[in-house]
């Protein structure tokens, strides 16, 4: 799953329209695709992510975010 480097889900909706900042966790290659739909969260008390932990699906169309569910 991958870390999204936001302190809400707020924070990652506003950034719609620029690129994903996140940190790649699996161990077995990245998760990350430069379109499609990835699926991770904030990880706040295993990373210096402060804010309420929270989980998303961000869709990704040409490594610019297009929706957050």
């Amino acid at each position: 799953m991958l870390i999204f480097n936001y302190k809400s889900k707020k924070e990652l909706k506003e950034n719609i329209g620029k690129t994903l900042n996140y940190t790649e966790t699996s161990m077995f290659g990245p998760e990350y695709k430069e379109s499609g739909v990835l699926v991770g969260s904030n990880r706040p008390y295993s990373t210096e992510n402060k804010g309420r932990e929270f989980f998303a699906e961000v869709t990704i169309k040409n490594n610019i975010i297009v929706k957050v569910n």
